[in-house]
């Protein structure tokens, strides 16, 4: 039962591919209809969040470059960091509603529930990956790619895995305990503040307190673009917590989805 469980949920995009392909365009486009701009906004999305931040800390704050990465502007620094945390952070929150906002097709039509939180995941990966983008190109010009870079995707496809189980167990539980949303929602902005995505880690000066960031997965993640992109360096300790967290995440989430999911018509 538990390897059926795991196979039903790793291979539902493919299983269902029709049915797959058409949830995703539906609900990226959906973010993009009656609006003027249509999909010009995945582009001029990111770009006003580069615009901002680099307006406010490099001229209002004046924050100097930071030179355990090379002397690089700290808006650099931060966009690297926040721009795949963003991705991460709209799947989170996100995902309390999943369930919920399609309540009236899960209770009244027969078809796999499991490809709901894996489209809600794709689809904002699928729009903040442009911002991610519009930065490598960025720079490229800037002169800082490396031949490292080729392991990006697999990185961001791996954070795309994380995020997926967590989704998945989330979107689930939610079903059952409403009161989630809220805390979610809180612990979405304790996590940001948890993550070294507008600090370095360096600033943090107890080394048994540094260590502790390692618990937190999407540490691991943020440093491991920073140093794969700015220091030309790939860090083995960090590409081994995100393999690993990944794949649990990935695999536990999908099997409590697949476990718990036959309740859901009879609470929704």
């Amino acid at each position: 039962m538990f390897f059926t469980l795991l196979r039903q949920w790793v291979l539902t995009p493919i299983t269902h591919y029709r049915l797959f392909h058409n949830f995703v365009r539906q609900d990226f486009f959906a973010q993009f209809s009656a609006s003027v701009g249509g999909l010009l906004w995945l582009f001029m999305t990111p770009l006003i969040h580069i615009i901002i931040y680099a307006f406010v800390f490099a001229y209002i704050f004046q924050v100097r470059p930071l030179e355990e990465f090379g002397e690089t502007r700290f808006i650099v620094f931060m966009m690297i960091g926040y721009l795949p945390w963003f991705a991460f952070a709209e799947s989170i929150g996100k995902s309390t509603s999943l369930l919920l906002e399609k309540a009236p097709l899960i209770t009244k039509v027969v078809f796999p529930v499991q490809i709901i939180p894996v489209v809600g995941t794709l689809v904002p990966y699928m729009t903040h990956v442009i911002g991610f983008l519009i930065l490598l190109l960025y720079l490229i010009f800037e002169g800082y790619f490396n031949w490292l870079w080729i392991a990006l995707p697999l990185v961001f496809f791996l954070q795309f895995l994380f995020t997926m189980g967590l989704v998945a167990i989330l979107s689930a539980l939610c079903v059952f305990l409403r009161d989630l949303q809220q805390l979610v929602a809180l612990g979405i902005m304790v996590w940001f503040f948890l993550t070294p995505i507008i600090y370095p880690i360096s600033m943090v000066s107890d080394e048994s307190v540094r260590n502790l960031f390692l618990l937190n997965p999407m540490h691991s993640f943020v440093n491991f673009y920073r140093e794969l992109i700015l220091l030309d360096n790939f860090s083995l300790v960090n590409f081994e917590i995100i393999v690993v967290v990944s794949l649990l995440s990935y695999l536990v989430g999908g099997w409590v989805f697949m476990k718990i999911k036959l309740a859901f018509g009879d609470v929704l």
